[in-house]
C-alpha cells in the first residue's frame, strides 16, 4: 500500500479527486486544492484507490489520506508539452510547477510556486541553489549533486529565468570535494552561475545562515529571503522542478536517507511518495541491537517515531535510527534550567531560548514571540547543548502554533 496524506505541504490542505474503487495511473492527480498556497497530490503508482480515511503521519496527528494498492505491472502518465525556450515565459514555469505538486525537498515543504512569485515590489537578484546537507546523518543532497548535475543546473537557470535573477550560486560545503569538482565541471561555460565551498558546520543549511555567509546580507527579524534580494532552493526541488519542465513528471518520489547507528545498512533510496517506514527499514536489513529511537527526518529536528506504519511525505528527507546506548534518558523535571547560557551562546538565530522556553512553561504567549520565537529556525542546537536536555524545539514548536492560532482567531 501507498498512503498520501492531503496535507504534506505548507498551506490548505488538498481535497481528493477520486472515489474509493478509481483505477489510478502513477503520475495521475489524486487531490488538489483551489487556494494559492497548496501542492496538488500525485499518485505515485498504477493501482486502485482502496480506502480515503484518516491516517497517522510522523507527527503523530491523524491527517486525511488516499490508500491505493498497487497493481503488479506498472503505468506511468506524464504530460509533456513540447516547448522552445521562447515559450518558456516566468508564468508557463510556474503553472508547471505548481500543476507537478512540487514543494520544498529540503523539509519545509513550502510550495515552491508561491516561493517562485516575489512581491514585484521585492525584485530577486540572486538564487542560491542549497547544497548543503541540513542534517548530521543525511547524505541526500551529497548523492544529488553527483548523479544529477545537469538536472542541477538546468533547473538553477529555470528558476533564475522566473524570478528575473542575474547570478546564481550553488552552496556545497567543504567536505564534499567530488561533488564541488563534479559541479565546477558542469558549470564550466555558465557565466551567470558560481560554485561556492561553504566551511562544513551545522546549520549551515539553514537558508538564512546560508544567504549571510555567501552575500553577507541579513535577513530582518520576521522577514524573508526576497526582503534582501535573494531566493534559495533545496537541490533536489531544483532537480523536480527540471523534470517537471523537460520530462512532464510530477513529484510522485524522492531520494531520503536511511542511516544511524541502528539500522544494519545505511542506504540512500529513490521511495515513491506514500511508502511506509516499516517497508524502507526493512528494506535495510532491519534495525540492530536495542533501539532508542526511529528518528523521521534528522536527528537534530525530526521526530520521533513511535510507530512504523507513517508514510514517507514530499518533505521526508531520512530515517535516523538511534541505539538505546545513544539516547539520553527522558527527564520529568522540563523546567530544570541551570542558567548556564550554552543554549543563548549555540543560537544562529541570535535569540534567547532559554528565556522563550520559560515563557512558554508559563504561558505567556506575549513574551515569547516578544522574544522572538518566530525567528527560531528550529535547527535544536539548543537542546543539543543543554547539559540538563530540555525539550527546547518540541516546545518551542508548540508555542509557534499556540501563536499562529490566536493570530488566525
Amino acid at each position: 500500500m501507498v498512503v498520501l496524506p492531503l496535507s504534506q505541504h505548507v498551506g490548505a490542505p488538498c481535497e481528493p479527486l477520486i472515489q474509493v474503487g478509481d483505477k489510478v495511473k502513477a503520475g495521475q492527480k489524486v487531490a488538489e486544492s483551489s487556494a494559492f498556497c497548496s501542492a496538488p497530490i500525485h499518485s505515485p503508482v498504477f493501482g486502485e484507490v482502496k480506502a480515503i480515511e484518516p491516517h497517522l503521519t510522523f507527527t503523530s496527528a491523524k491527517v486525511m489520506s488516499i490508500v491505493i494498492a498497487p497493481f503488479e505491472e506498472q503505468q506511468e502518465e506524464r504530460i509533456v508539452v513540447p516547448r522552445d525556450e521562447t515559450e518558456l515565459t516566468p508564468e508557463v514555469i510556474r503553472e508547471i510547477v505548481k500543476e507537478a505538486g512540487i514543494v520544498g525537498l529540503g523539509g519545509a515543504a513550502f510550495p515552491t510556486h508561491v516561493k517562485l512569485s516575489p512581491p514585484k515590489e521585492k525584485p530577486i537578484d540572486t538564487v542560491i541553489i542549497n547544497g548543503c546537507e541540513c542534517e548530521p546523518y543525511l547524505t541526500v543532497d551529497h548523492r544529488n549533486l553527483l548523479e544529477k548535475p545537469e538536472k542541477i543546473i538546468d533547473g538553477l537557470k529555470l528558476i533564475m529565468k522566473t524570478v528575473s535573477a542575474k547570478q546564481g550560486y550553488i552552496a556545497i560545503e567543504d567536505n564534499k570535494p567530488d561533488a564541488i569538482e563534479t559541479i565546477l565541471k558542469h558549470c564550466e561555460k555558465e557565466v551567470e552561475i558560481d560554485v561556492v565551498a561553504l566551511k562544513t558546520k551545522y546549520p549551515q543549511g539553514a537558508e538564512k545562515q546560508l544567504i549571510k555567509a555567501i552575500l553577507k546580507r541579513e535577513v530582518p527579524s520576521g522577514g524573508l529571503p526576497f526582503d534582501v534580494g535573494a531566493l534559495v532552493q533545496n537541490v533536489g526541488t531544483t532537480i523536480a522542478i527540471s523534470e517537471a519542465v523537460r520530462e512532464g513528471k510530477p513529484l510522485i518520489e524522492r531520494i531520503i536517507t536511511v542511516s544511524g547507528q541502528g539500522i544494519k545498512e545505511a542506504k540512500n533510496l529513490l521511495v515513491k511518495i506514500g511508502t511506509l517506514a516499516r517497508e524502507l527499514i526493512d528494506f535495510c536489513g532491519d534495525v540492530v541491537g536495542e533501539t532508542g529511537k526511529i528518528i523521521f527526518g534528522g536527528p537534530m529536528t525530526g521526530y520521533a517515531l513511535f510507530t512504523l506504519d507513517v508514510p514517507v511525505v514530499k518533505g521526508t528527507s531520512g530515517i535516523v535510527v538511534i541505539p538505546k546506548k545513544m539516547t539520553p534518558e527522558l527527564r520529568d523535571q522540563i523546567d530544570l534550567c541551570i542558567r548556564c547560557g550554552r543554549c543563548v551562546e549555540a543560537c544562529p538565530s541570535r535569540i534567547m531560548p532559554n528565556f522563550i522556553l520559560d515563557f512558554t512553561l508559563a504561558e505567556k504567549l506575549d513574551l515569547v514571540e516578544k522574544y522572538g520565537v518566530l525567528d527560531c529556525i528550529e535547527c535544536g542546537c539548543c537542546g543539543f547543548v543543554c547539559p540538563t536536555k530540555r525539550p527546547f524545539v518540541q516546545l518551542i514548536r508548540y508555542a509557534k502554533g499556540k501563536i499562529l492560532e490566536e493570530k488566525k482567531a
